[in-house]
């Protein structure tokens, strides 16, 4: 018989997982857009391919009619201003 106790393991919630697979992902496709850009890309040209290569996956894992309300609600984020960088140098 053991003395040893049962070592309890403090795994994260999946939400916190779910959080850290999200901000590792932006690390990565942060890092290769600065690299794009570094190497000449215009941005318009990257955001396109971007976008295009996002919705592609989008519908291609749930379908047309999820992916479209999926895009309407990001829509009105864009326009609620979700998504607007305050720059801190004006």
């Amino acid at each position: 018989m053991s003395t040893l106790t049962n070592p309890v393991i403090d795994l994260p919630e999946i939400s916190d997982m779910a959080a850290d697979d999200r901000h590792a992902a932006l690390t990565y496709l942060n890092d290769a857009w600065v690299e794009a850009v570094r190497e000449g890309l215009d941005e318009d040209c990257l955001v396109q391919a971007a976008l295009f290569t996002a919705l592609r996956s989008l519908v291609a894992t749930y379908g047309e009619a999820a992916s479209s309300e999926y895009v309407a609600r990001v829509a009105e984020r864009v326009a609620a201003g979700e998504y607007t960088v305050v720059s801190r140098s004006h």
